[in-house]
């Protein structure tokens, strides 16, 4: 089952790192108590090798990239891992019946859940990935995913293309380019032959990520 920050959930809904009131509290407990065994928890990850092809452009599995910051990111990485991660409809579902119900503030708690539990789930798979690959004498940098800084939201069908996503995790894209179950995830992982202790969950974790020169933002 996966790990349930609440803290994070609390953050998403625009409280930071404060605590709010036992009312609110009471009610992301009772929302977690129906979307959590529901949440499905399915994964693809592939690696590929990475080729700089001029100045901040990149090629992977037929994709070519013009990304100053995913430039950055795999500078020194040999291969990179592509994956995709999603925790079903539940959370959807539930969002959307709670604001049927008229019930908003509801609909908005399942919706922070969702997206703290999808976080979640991504650490899981870069954990997963880190202890696959390091047995090959590769480690994983920060996940970059489509839309971060100048990585176009364009490459998004591409990537769920190359990993047959709709097919082996059961997620699809919109015409605008957003995945159902929204709750989902794809991303870049470079693989490096140093092993550079970034953060499993990320920059926004780490207390390098001002002066790290892998971060990804």
């Amino acid at each position: 089952m996966l790990t349930v920050d609440r803290q994070e959930i609390y953050r998403y809904l625009g409280y930071g790192k404060s605590m709010p009131d036992p009312e609110v509290r009471q009610a992301v407990e009772d929302c977690l108590a129906f979307l959590v065994p529901e949440v499905e928890t399915r994964q693809v990850h592939r690696a590929f090798p990475v080729h700089t092809a001029g100045e901040n452009v990149l090629e992977i599995e037929g994709m070519r990239i013009h990304s100053r910051a995913l430039a950055k990111n795999l500078a020194g990485c040999s291969a990179v891992c592509m994956m995709a991660a999603t925790i079903g409809f539940a959370p959807d579902r539930h969002a959307a019946r709670a604001a049927a119900a008229g019930k908003v503030s509801r609909s908005l708690i399942f919706l922070a859940a969702g997206t703290a539990l999808i976080e979640n789930w991504c650490d899981e798979v870069t954990e997963m990935i880190r202890a696959e690959f390091s047995q090959k004498g590769l480690y994983p940098r920060p996940r970059f995913s489509p839309g971060y800084g100048d990585f176009a939201l364009d490459h998004q069908r591409e990537i769920m293309q190359i990993l047959r996503v709709q097919k082996t995790i059961g997620v699809t894209l919109t015409e605008s380019l957003l995945m159902m179950p929204s709750k989902s995830v794809t991303a870049l992982i470079g693989l490096s032959d140093q092993d550079d202790e970034c953060a499993v969950s990320g920059c926004e974790s780490c207390g390098k990520s001002e002066t790290c020169r892998f971060r990804r933002f």
